[in-house]
C-alpha cells in the first residue's frame, strides 16, 4: 500500500475499499458525540433537526462543530472495518469521553478486538460544561488489540529515561505465583517503566509518569479544530504501538497531529479527514515535518 496519504473521505466508506492486514497500528481521535441531540431527543421534531433556541445550537454538535453529532465512533461496522485492515496483533488506539467511553469501547470489542487497558490522559485544565457537572480532567484512551498478544515498544517510552537515575527492574521475569522465592532487582538505566496514566504536570510526584499537557494556541497553528492533541502525547502513542517504519491509520485525522508525529517518530500514516476545511491544516503540518536523521 502507498503509504503517507491524506484522504478526504468518509472514513467508513473509505475503510471498505481497502485491503485486509496492511497497517501496523491506528492511533485515533474520533468524535465523542457529546451533542448528539436527535439521539437524546427522538420525539422532538424540533429538537431533530434543531429549528431554533438551544436545539438549533445543540443539533450543530460540541463547540457548534456538525461532526460531532451522529454516532460513527459507537457504531461496530466501523471498528470492524479498521480491524479487518489492521494486521494480527497490532494495537489500536482510540481517545473518547468519560460520559460516553462504554459505548465506543464496546463497539471496539464488538467488533472483534481484544481490549487489554486503558491509559488515561490527565490534565488540569478543563472546564465544566454545566453546573451539575463536575470539572473534566481526564480522557480515556482505549488500549485493543487484534488477536495475537504482540510485544509494546515500551523500551522506547520509558519515562525518565534522561534522568540518571538508575530505576530497578525484576531480574528474569516479573510475575511470580512461588512465595518462597524471592525477587532479585537489578538496575535499569533506561527509565520507568511505561504506565497507563499520562498526566500534564500537576505536581513533581507525578513526575513517574509521562507527562503532555493540553496543546497550546501557538501548537495548534490557526486551526479552528476546537479538540486538537498535543504533538508530544500523539508522538509518544505513536512510538508506544507502532514499530520503526510501520504504517499508523487514523480514520479521524482532524488537523493530522498523528501524521506529524508519524513523521518525527520515524514511522509512516495514512489520513482519513470527512471535514475538508481541515485538509489543509494536515498537509500544513505534515509539510512542516522531516523524518529524524
Amino acid at each position: 500500500m502507498d503509504t503517507n496519504k491524506i484522504i478526504n473521505a468518509d472514513s467508513l466508506e473509505h475503510l471498505k475499499t481497502l485491503d485486509d492486514n496492511v497497517f501496523d497500528s491506528c492511533v485515533t481521535d474520533p468524535p465523542y458525540h457529546l451533542q448528539s441531540i436527535a439521539k437524546r431527543f427522538t420525539n422532538s421534531t424540533q429538537a431533530k433537526y434543531g429549528k431554533d433556541g438551544s436545539f438549533q445550537r445543540l443539533s450543530k454538535g460540541f463547540m457548534g462543530k456538525e461532526w460531532d453529532g451522529g454516532d460513527i465512533a459507537f457504531r461496530k461496522e466501523l471498528w470492524e472495518q479498521v480491524y479487518r485492515t489492521l494486521k494480527p496483533g497490532c494495537v489500536l488506539l482510540a481517545f473518547s469521553a468519560t460520559r460516553n467511553y462504554h459505548k465506543m469501547a464496546t463497539a471496539i470489542e464488538n467488533s472483534g478486538f481484544e481490549i487489554f487497558d486503558m491509559i488515561n490522559w490527565i490534565y488540569g485544565s478543563g472546564f465544566p460544561k454545566r453546573k451539575n457537572l463536575l470539572k473534566p480532567a481526564h480522557e480515556p484512551i482505549v488500549m485493543a488489540r487484534k488477536g495475537i498478544n504482540k510485544d509494546l515498544n515500551l523500551d522506547e517510552c520509558r519515562v525518565n529515561s534522561d534522568n540518571p537515575k538508575k530505576w530497578t527492574k525484576p531480574k528474569g521475569g516479573f510475575w511470580k505465583t512461588d512465595s518462597n522465592t524471592k525477587a532479585e532487582y537489578v538496575e535499569n538505566t533506561k527509565g520507568r517503566w511505561p504506565a497507563n496514566i499520562i498526566h500534564d504536570g500537576l505536581d513533581e510526584e507525578w513526575a513517574r509518569y509521562f507527562y503532555s499537557a493540553k496543546a497550546s494556541k501557538k501548537e495548534k497553528n490557526g486551526s479552528n479544530h476546537p479538540t486538537v492533541k498535543p504533538l508530544d502525547l500523539m508522538k509518544y502513542l505513536v512510538r508506544l504501538v507502532t514499530p520503526k517504519n510501520g504504517l499508523v491509520l487514523d480514520p479521524f485525522a482532524g488537523t493530522g497531529t498523528t501524521a506529524e508525529a508519524a513523521l518525527l517518530e520515524g514511522r509512516n500514516y495514512y489520513m482519513i479527514e470527512k471535514t475538508k476545511e481541515y485538509i489543509k491544516d494536515i498537509k500544513k503540518r505534515v509539510n512542516k515535518s522531516v523524518l529524524p536523521c
